[in-house]
């Protein structure tokens, strides 16, 4: 039986993650919290941490599960560069699996975002379009930003010179190094991301689109039973599906 602690439990996610829980015979939501809810009392009860809660909360979640050794798997997303380095910090003190996205059809995504670039070769230019709810809070989402990163490592490109986050006014051509990506917010849309190749007579589309969340809460309840038990260090996704070593 793996007890976890759902931070973030007032949200779209944390009730989605209770929802599939209490489905889930080998796991037990020992306790949850939320914003003013102070973790530090509720872990001793638990064998790792779930955090869908806000960027600003994360580095806070982390320190705590480090210092009481506890795994932590990380699902939220618009983090600052500082905010972000400050999380990492703690992967040094405990295993942490940290995700813009759990589902398992998009980590295949994103194995199959890093092969498409890889055999298509610098002739195609490359896009990513993102398109959430009405009610997300951040833009690019955070999956969009992993799809970007991984076609610019293939590149061998630095993404904060490569990124065109939507194009207005007269840009001139689209230059050999561009990886565009177009954010766009409507209605009750969970997640749709579309990868596209395009070269001189013709383009090829990877596209991964979510109708609920039980995809990404069952994804994060997964990696839970997973990290217990691991070396202190930082995995993904595809190493909780063993993608990383295809």
């Amino acid at each position: 039986m793996v007890r976890i602690i759902i931070a973030g439990y007032k949200g779209r996610m944390g009730a989605a993650l209770i929802a599939r829980a209490a489905n889930i015979p080998e796991i037990t939501v020992a306790a949850r919290v939320d914003q003013g809810d102070d973790i530090r009392k509720a872990l001793p009860q638990a064998d790792v941490v779930i955090d869908f809660t806000t960027h600003s909360a994360t580095a806070d979640i982390a320190a705590a599960c480090a210092a009481a050794a506890k795994p932590l798997v990380i699902g939220t997303t618009g983090h600052s560069d500082e905010q972000r380095q400050s999380v990492l910090a703690q992967a040094a003190r405990i295993p942490m699996v940290w995700s813009s996205n759990f589902s398992t059809g998009v980590n295949t995504l994103f194995w199959l975002t890093r092969k498409a670039a890889e055999i298509l070769g610098p002739s195609y230019d490359m896009e990513v379009i993102e398109t959430h709810h009405r009610l997300k809070r951040d833009a690019p989402s955070g999956t969009a930003k992993t799809l970007a990163e991984i076609l610019a490592q293939v590149r061998g490109l630095q993404l904060p010179e490569s990124a065109r986050y939507g194009r207005s006014g007269i840009t001139g051509e689209r230059t050999p190094t561009e990886i565009g990506i177009h954010s766009i917010r409507a209605g009750d849309v969970v997640g749709d991301h579309t990868v596209l190749f395009a070269a001189q007579g013709e383009r090829v589309e990877l596209t991964h689109k979510a109708s609920n969340r039980e995809t990404f809460a069952n994804g994060a309840l997964r990696a839970a039973t997973w990290l217990p038990g691991r070396k202190p260090g930082l995995y993904s996704m595809e190493d909780v599906l063993g993608l990383s070593a295809l």
